[in-house]
């Protein structure tokens, strides 16, 4: 299966973002992709950090999502798009929304939030209630995170024991000191641990890092984007995971109940 990554720098003009999200789907379209996947908060990036996103949220079946909706029927593709809805209190959801030939297929509110290296994410966003999501794309099961998800194993490992063979992950992954080799080793080692594609498409420009990846079940960058805005189009398959898993069956081999107990607190 084809998929293409959409690399894009979103800004605060929603319609400018989705006249980005409508060429670049439909150039993904030219490419043969089945899936584009485009970063975490696609719908709107706002430079103040301060800034409040719950007046640009949308609840999914806002004018947004209708839009991503008809590009996804037009070209008959799936979609990931980053979107933020409303929680009703003030803040905002951090939510992927996937679409598949017009359909809303289902959501996934970010489970963890970046309240780290100096970034309060929590101030303008409400955590997930912890409910995954995955989905069947042509024979191939995909799970999906976002971003500061890939810190956390047990997140990437919960969806390949619920049948995941690929993780999408759309990101806005910040620059920093030390920042760009942690996005690559963690794309990797999840990839890697979990004998699983991992697909980490990421925003660009300012303070984003860019960098999307398509790595396989062995954790070799078959793909990458650079700096700038771009597709970054490649081949996913099932019967790679398949192989991979014979030839390594980490997975089975699990032997969670004789890792030692926990101290007692003191």
């Amino acid at each position: 299966m084809r998929v293409a990554l959409a690399q894009m720098g979103s800004g605060a003009d929603k319609g400018e973002n989705l006249e980005k999200i409508r060429a670049m789907t439909r150039a993904a379209a030219a490419a043969g992709a089945r899936l584009t996947v485009f970063p975490e908060g696609a719908m709107v990036h706002l430079t103040d950090p301060d800034q409040p996103l719950a007046p640009f949220a949308e609840p999914l079946g806002g004018p947004f999502v209708e839009t991503l909706q008809g590009l996804s029927a037009e070209h008959s593709m799936a979609i990931l798009c980053g979107v933020y809805e409303p929680d009703g209190e003030g803040r905002a959801y951090n939510t992927i929304a996937a679409l598949d030939q017009g359909r809303l297929i289902g959501s996934y509110r970010k489970i963890h939030l970046y309240d780290a290296f100096g970034h309060q994410e929590s101030r303008r966003i409400r955590p997930g209630s912890g409910e995954t999501l995955g989905f069947e794309l042509d024979g191939l099961r995909i799970g999906v995170m976002t971003c500061y998800d890939v810190r956390f194993p047990e997140l990437a490992r919960r969806l390949v024991d619920e049948g995941a063979q690929a993780i999408v992950m759309p990101s806005g992954w910040v620059r920093g000191l030390l920042k760009e080799e942690h996005w690559e080793v963690l794309v990797r080692a999840r990839a890697i641990e979990n004998t699983c594609y991992l697909l980490a498409a990421d925003q660009v420009g300012g303070i984003y890092v860019g960098s999307s990846m398509v790595v396989d079940p062995l954790g070799v960058v078959r793909f990458r984007g650079g700096e700038g805005e771009e597709l970054v189009v490649g081949e996913v398959d099932a019967e790679r995971v398949a192989q991979v898993r014979r030839s390594v069956p980490s997975l089975q081999h699990r032997r969670i109940g004789l890792a030692p107990a926990a101290a007692p607190a003191r």
